[in-house]
């Protein structure tokens, strides 16, 4: 054993081959390639079995990640498959859009000095070979609860929340706005990161394992949330936060400024084979235009580098931050920047330029001053240090606030926090019977494998009031 493991001090970090930038840049093709069963190998065994794993503590998953680590150094990878997929409802996607960096991987003991694990790269080899050799099968309950489950939303937590609930049993109906499953991971996130295929057979596991799923339903539309309260047991809302923040300056309101999730919709749309009037008409296409990106999350690097693929002329990503505070994940920076893309860092929109059509962003210059409420600090306007970027599109990605949905649900039970996510109770349940919550509903604007979590844990809360619910009939 110890000659299969603890090797980090011979063995150095490598991550999957990239695809070179001038490559990658033409298409929407996923840019990594995967491990194959030696490079998987070799950099499992660079996992040093700490006795504390960091890893697996800062996983919001708790994921067993040295016990696969150390399966795959034997070789016994449908083992470490089944190890990993114990606790992940979809390792195969958090392996390709997890940020390990903030996570598993920058834990990791021996990030410093000998560079962490390749844990991400390991978990995608895993599941991907179990799809590739058909270990991967549908699954069928151990019983028929007789009960049913409505879930509002298919994006991460509510799929993970529909696999736990069906897998003890359940009835389980998804419904969902879009005319397709998966919410954010098929419409927010390019196929650069994430290959719609890998959602898709995800999708398809799913129903044939017994999960339904409706889609084109707009819940407070032609079905109302008391329509699923009368026709179910317990109901989920999952439904994640997509409403736009905006901001104030003079110009805002010129045409050709949008916001990041439409413009990645409809880029998304366009890669699945839809008819987009937006982006052939060029509302939402970037094709031969200036383009500047406002903000510094995940969802700005995916507009800057969606730009790039599109065609752009420039792309600029503007944000009033240095690097070290960027809250994105720190490969996507470094992967925009190989692809071509500008950062002005410690730099924000001051007014938008144009007659009727953007054609210009006046920024100033930003300094870091004192910690803000958050512990962040704060960023100060450098006076007399206005500069002009072109700019013939301006994408706004500046975060995501919840739609008001006890409004749109007609159900005034249903509590709000005062940023607008909902109010529930340590059970996941909100002010109204029998209806739970989970995700960023709940949480606001998080992480994927956040969603995951928390509609794992949902799933168990809701299993218990309905075990509850039916004992006391029975009674």
């Amino acid at each position: 054993m110890a000659e299969q493991l603890l090797k980090f001090t011979s063995i150095g970090q490598q991550y999957p081959d990239i695809r070179p930038a001038e490559l990658r840049r033409a298409d929407f093709e996923e840019i990594a390639a995967r491990f194959d069963p030696a490079q998987a190998a070799e950099q499992a065994s660079r996992c040093s079995q700490c006795g504390v794993p960091f890893c697996q503590i800062h996983c919001p998953l708790q994921n067993n990640i040295p016990d696969w680590l150390k399966l795959t150094a034997e070789g016994r990878i449908r083992d470490a498959y089944e190890m990993s997929a114990a606790t992940n409802t979809f390792p195969e996607i958090c392996g390709r859009i997890c940020p390990q960096d903030r996570l598993c991987e920058g834990n990791c003991v021996i990030e410093k000095g000998f560079k962490s694990v390749t844990i991400g790269a390991v978990e995608k080899y895993l599941t991907d070979t179990a799809w590739q050799e058909g270990w991967i099968k549908p699954f069928t309950p151990v019983e028929d609860r007789g009960q049913s489950v409505g879930i509002i939303g298919s994006g991460p937590a509510g799929l993970a929340a529909a696999e736990k609930l069906r897998r003890r049993g359940y009835d389980v109906h998804v419904y969902d706005r879009h005319d397709r499953v998966g919410g954010l991971l098929i419409y927010g996130i390019p196929n650069f990161k994430l290959d719609k295929q890998v959602v898709a057979r995800r999708e398809d596991w799913l129903a044939q394992s017994g999960i339904q799923f409706h889609t084109k339903v707009e819940i407070g539309g032609n079905v109302t949330l008391a329509d699923l309260r009368a026709k179910h047991d317990a109901v989920l809302i999952a439904t994640g936060v997509y409403k736009a923040r905006d901001m104030s300056a003079p110009g805002i309101a010129l045409t050709g400024i949008v916001p990041a999730l439409d413009y990645l919709i409809t880029s998304n749309r366009k890669g699945l084979g839809d008819t987009v009037k937006e982006y052939d008409s060029g509302a939402l296409n970037a094709e031969g235009k200036n383009v500047v990106v406002i903000g510094g999350g995940d969802t700005a690097m995916d507009c800057v580098r969606t730009a790039v693929r599109q065609g752009a002329k420039h792309v600029t990503c503007l944000y009033r931050r240095d690097r070290g505070n960027m809250p994105g994940s720190r490969k996507e920076v470094q992967n925009a920047e190989e692809e071509g893309v500008k950062f002005e860092f410690l730099a924000a929109p001051a007014a938008f330029l144009g007659d009727g059509k953007v054609n210009g962003v006046r920024a100033h210059r930003m300094r870091l001053g004192l910690p803000d409420a958050s512990g962040r600090r704060f960023p100060e306007i450098v006076p007399g240090s206005d500069f002009t970027l072109k700019a013939d599109m301006v994408i706004k990605a500046l975060g995501f606030d919840p739609e008001a949905l006890p409004t749109a649900f007609n159900t005034p039970e249903l509590a709000v926090k005062a940023d607008g996510t909902l109010t529930i109770d340590r059970t996941f349940m909100t002010g109204a019977r029998g209806v739970f919550a989970a995700g960023d509903i709940v949480r606001g604007a998080s992480l994927v494998v956040w969603a995951i979590r928390d509609g794992q844990d949902a799933a168990l809360a809701m299993d218990a009031y309905l075990r509850q619910a039916q004992e006391r009939v029975a009674a």
